[in-house]
């Protein structure tokens, strides 16, 4: 008996342990989305949508990847520009005159990027007559990337489940009533592009439509210019762009016109959407040169109509689940939690009032990962500032690729967590920005090798953007774009040794950054190698009392990034035993680099010189490039400069956007203090509504997990989760670090399919903040270094910890494919 009954409590316990964990891979709600930072997002890395979840008129708001405006890179757009550049340095190197650099930079300035664009709206109406719903509910399942809205009118259930699938490029919307023939609807879709409907069948619905020429970011409103350009007469500007609708249902009767398909008396209908635009390449006209989207949005439809709704499912799950599943990360909960129960908008309020509640934060990560795998597919664009949800004509900050933190920030939990493939769609933008870097690169400065500034479109722009003159060169101008997107380059090869990756992609691509530099660089009158003009965006410092400026000489930023690329080229010259003569040169301008310096206040110097900030809160902290995502600096091999970076951060604080928080984490978690980046996790999950912009005291979450800039941008989502990640996990010293930042908050917990660079996966088991047990998955067969906060053991291996200052080290050669179990001594 007494058997018996250890059986049941072991199997209640189990259960209890798979609801919690079932309802942390879950966003609900008990009402409709009211406004978009409410609503729930679905994508395939090509399709996107937004689900409202609404009763009588639902809204599925959508998006296409490469439905941008504009067309390919215009050249030659500001001939004057390299006259200017011997002036700006012979202002800033002889005159120190700041105000007269910044002038003459503002002439070096080239078009504004193209702007990510809408696809459409499908609206369904449902004509319930006034009746209203009982036992509402609405939720994203995470672990199947499936979202549901369910409600009950007069004793009938309707049920819509939605998901977009990568492997049949369509997006699938189940309609049910549990009762027959209950579906009355109609399924219309409109833009705010220019477009026509068409019925193509009585079941079939056809959106024709063109993206504008051109689009000015939402930012810039000059008096008397049209920011919305339509009309292209070259065909070259303005892509096409086609949305299909199908209605499948086995019963009651469908019919289409212009305004939309009717289902009558139907108890199950199946609606395929199937999109495409003519975009075909950075470099080619979308109108003359463009791919058939009418052929390419048919052929999609086609093929999956053919498929049982089962078989689709089962296919999309499957292709999903090959990526998230590889990951999973478990914090128990070590209090008896009563807001598990909650609707996830309300669990996050309570959480912000500070509810202790881990299963938020396990959701938050958790989701990062989804939205990554939504947004970004390999042999699709990538992510960009809303991931691939979009529902303005002029978005904020024109949803482009911002490369002065934001795209970057994007990408960085692709390695550490198990997404490497997700990586790809950013190198090939990387490829595209080399080609038409070089080109900026002889047309605005007459240099070698390639360059890229702040912001890039699809289209790959590499231009400082401004409208030649109107941006303020604090962003427009900073040019360290392309070395700072080569680190991903550097870190994919890092995470799996791929060899051929390294030799054929990443290099070459590192090494014509690097000789942009070569040119770029020149000596001070202290015969360091320095960068002029330079900018730390997007900030600005006193340079005298009452005179401010931004643009300098050498900002730590500058330095830290280009001795990130010189470090990881001569390292990857060795890996590959190649270019010895380059190598050489590297190493002896990498060593003439003006160094890191330490301020008066103790401070990480941000300027050339000890300068006074405008901005003491600034939301960027891009002097601390080197401590993240750099490896310049850490308090392991750099104590002093460790020092100085923690001294930056608290004088700087804890505000912020979201981004900003989020990257912020990640410093703390450098810094070893998991304490502190905790508490700006749980910043960072502070529910918010706000809209409006912000920049010192607002960020947080939105109802449905989304990050606030404000207003909404993705990079905070996968900031958090990378710090996260970075809080249970570092090797970027050539070691595995295991809960190098480990907070105090999180006393038990799991996490197995993490990355380590060198090709190693691991999982951590820890109990009462101190590890319990590990697994190391071997994948190149090399050495294995591991950082501890105690000494450990490995099974089968003859190895003992040694003492290193604050930690044990713990070194053994490995055999590909072998699994090492560490454990506590």
């Amino acid at each position: 008996m007494l058997k018996k009954l250890l059986i049941l409590v072991i199997c209640a316990c189990s259960l209890q342990v798979t609801a919690i964990a079932q309802q942390n891979m879950k966003l609900w709600y008990q009402q409709p989305a009211s406004v978009w930072t409410e609503a729930l997002p679905v994508g395939n890395g090509r399709l996107g949508a937004m689900v409202f979840g609404k009763v009588d008129e639902e809204l599925i708001q959508l998006n296409e990847s490469t439905l941008w405006s504009g067309g390919p890179v215009k050249t030659n757009v500001n001939p004057q520009a390299p006259a200017y550049l011997p002036q700006i340095r012979e202002a800033l190197l002889k005159e120190e005159d700041y105000k007269k650099a910044n002038a003459l930079a503002r002439k070096m300035q080239g078009l504004y990027t193209e702007s990510y664009m809408p696809l459409a709206d499908l609206v369904i109406k449902q004509n319930f007559k006034g009746a209203a719903p009982t036992s509402y509910y609405r939720d994203l399942n995470i672990q199947d990337a499936i979202t549901t809205t369910r409600f009950t009118i007069d004793g009938t259930t309707f049920t819509r489940q939605i998901f977009i699938s990568a492997p049949d490029e369509v997006i699938v919307i189940r309609l049910t009533s549990d009762k027959p023939e209950q579906l009355n609807f109609s399924a219309s879709a409109k833009s705010i592009l220019h477009y026509q409907n068409i019925a193509a069948a009585n079941d079939e619905l056809v959106m024709k439509g063109k993206a504008p020429a051109h689009v000015d970011p939402s930012y810039y409103n000059e008096a008397g210019r049209q920011p919305v350009i339509f009309s292209d007469t070259a065909q070259c500007y303005g892509m096409r762009f086609q949305l299909r609708i199908k209605a499948v249902t086995k019963d009651g009767t469908v019919q289409t016109d212009t305004a939309g398909i009717h289902v009558s008396n139907a108890s199950e209908v199946i609606l395929f959407l199937s999109a495409a635009t003519s975009f075909n390449g950075f470099d080619k006209c979308p109108g003359k040169d463009g791919k058939d989207e009418n052929k390419l949005a048919q052929e999609y439809l086609a093929k999956a109509i053919k498929k049982p709704y089962g078989v689709l499912l089962k296919n999309h799950v499957a292709d999903y689940q090959k990526y998230f599943n590889r990951l999973s990360f478990t914090l128990k909960d070590t209090s008896s939690n009563k807001n598990i129960s909650l609707p996830s908008d309300k669990r996050l309020l309570a959480y912000s009032k500070g509810a202790y509640d881990p299963g938020v934060e396990n959701i938050y990560f958790n989701y990062a990962r989804y939205l990554l795998i939504s947004s970004s597919r390999p042999c699709g664009t990538p992510a960009n500032l809303q991931g691939i949800w979009n529902m303005e004509l002029r978005p904020p900050w024109s949803s482009n690729f911002t490369i002065n933190i934001n795209t970057q920030m994007n990408y960085w939990p692709a390695e550490v967590t198990n997404l490497s493939e997700i990586h790809k769609p950013l190198f090939e933008l990387i490829k595209d920005l080399a080609v038409t870097g070089k080109v900026t690169a002889k047309e605005f400065y007459n240099m070698n090798g390639w360059v890229a500034h702040h912001n890039t479109d699809i289209w790959a722009l590499s231009n400082p953007v401004g409208d030649k003159g109107k941006g303020d060169p604090k962003w427009a101008n900073w040019g360290m774009g392309a070395n700072w997107l080569c680190q991903h380059l550097w870190e994919h090869y890092s995470f799996t040794r791929d060899k051929q990756f390294l030799k054929e992609t990443a290099y070459p691509l590192m090494k014509g950054a690097a000789l942009f530099c070569f040119d770029w660089l020149v000596e001070d009158k202290d015969g360091y190698l320095v960068t002029a003009p330079s900018l730390s965006p997007e900030n600005d410092f006193y340079y005298a009392p009452g005179k401010q400026e931004s643009i300098s000489v050498a900002t730590t930023m500058d330095m830290s990034i280009i001795w990130d690329l010189f470090t990881n080229l001569i390292d990857a010259s060795k890996d590959l035993g190649i270019d010895d003569e380059f190598t050489t040169q590297l190493v002896a301008k990498k060593s003439k680099l003006f160094p890191l310096h330490i301020g008066r206040k103790g401070n990480l110097q941000e300027w050339y010189k000890d300068w006074e900030d405008v901005d003491p809160h600034h939301r960027h902290t891009s002097h601390l490039f080197g401590l993240h995502p750099g490896r310049q600096i850490s308090p392991i091999t750099t104590p002093e400069f460790a020092a100085a970076a923690k001294k930056t951060l608290e004088r700087r604080g804890d505000g912020g956007t979201g981004w900003s928080k989020a990257w912020k984490i990640n410093f703390w978690a450098r810094l070893l203090d998991g304490d502190h980046a905790y508490i700006l996790l749980r910043q960072l999950l502070h529910a918010t509504e706000d809209q409006g912009t912000d920049y010192a005291n607002a960020g947080g979450t939105y109802p449905n997990f989304f990050d606030a800039h404000p207003p909404f941008q993705i990079d905070g989502n996968f900031g958090g989760a990378a710090g996260m990640a970075e809080m249970l996990i570092q090797s970027h010293l050539g070691e595995i670090h295991l809960l190098p930042a480990l907070p105090a908050a999180w006393k038990e917990g799991q996490v197995k399919g993490l990355r380590a660079r060198g090709d190693f996966e691991v999982a951590i088991n820890w109990q009462k903040n101190k590890l319990t047990s590990v697994s190391i998955t071997s994948g190149d067969g090399g050495m294995c270094k591991v950082r501890t906060n105690a000494p450990v053991k490995v099974t089968g291996v003859k190895v003992t910890s040694q003492k290193s200052g604050d930690y044990y080290l713990t070194s053994f050669k490995t055999q590909k494919g072998r699994v090492y179990k560490l454990s506590a001594q």
